[in-house]
């Protein structure tokens, strides 16, 4: 994988995140950079630690996988962007608090990684290596991390100061790429890319 297909996954895995800070902006009366901070390592720090574990994870079966690890990438890539179309499509709005304790933060933190695990797993089937060159895992989760991060700060404010307006667009968006990039990993393995 190229270090801007990175750059995207991490962008596209971070929409959720950004769409609940924003839910979390528009309920804060007033965001605090400390309140914006929370938000963004929380978020962000799970968005980096999953999918490391998912990478990891696949890596122990990679032998057992090899054969259609491609068709495993799509897969897991495509349902988490068609579940966010999905979400970002539906009628349904969330009711989210103000809270940051470390109950809300981390049950929010986990929902909202979920898909990362997910992706990691995609990653280790797409075969990007752990070292070497400037695509490598420990890059890839630092820059899926670090994307969070800043995003679910600035969620926050964005929510606070805009209101829901940009919520579902960019989970739409950020679903669409997933499998956009999905369908990319396949057409490499199938030789037609």
């Amino acid at each position: 994988m190229k270090l801007w297909e990175i750059l995207l996954l991490a962008v596209a895995l971070s929409m959720d995140a950004f769409a609940v800070s924003i839910c979390k902006g528009l309920a804060m009366k007033k965001v605090t950079a400390k309140a914006a901070c929370t938000v963004g390592l929380w978020f962000g720090g799970f968005q980096l630690l999953m999918p490391l574990l998912g990478y990891f994870l696949a890596n122990q079966f990679a032998a057992a996988i090899e054969a259609f690890d491609h068709w495993i990438a799509f897969g897991l890539l495509a349902i988490i962007g068609i579940n966010m179309v999905r979400e970002a499509l539906s009628k349904e709005s969330e009711e989210i608090s103000a809270d940051l304790s470390v109950k809300t933060m981390f049950l929010m933190a986990v929902a909202t990684s979920i898909d990362a695990m997910a992706a990691g797993i995609s990653l280790s089937a797409a075969g990007l290596p752990v070292s070497g060159g400037a695509s490598n895992i420990f890059v890839a989760v630092g820059l899926i991390g670090c994307t969070t991060f800043l995003l679910s700060a600035l969620g926050v404010k964005a929510g606070n100061t805009f209101g829901a307006k940009y919520e579902k667009k960019a989970e739409l968006a950020g679903g669409i790429v997933l499998v956009l990039l999905g369908v990319k990993i396949l057409l490499e393995h199938l030789g037609v890319l």
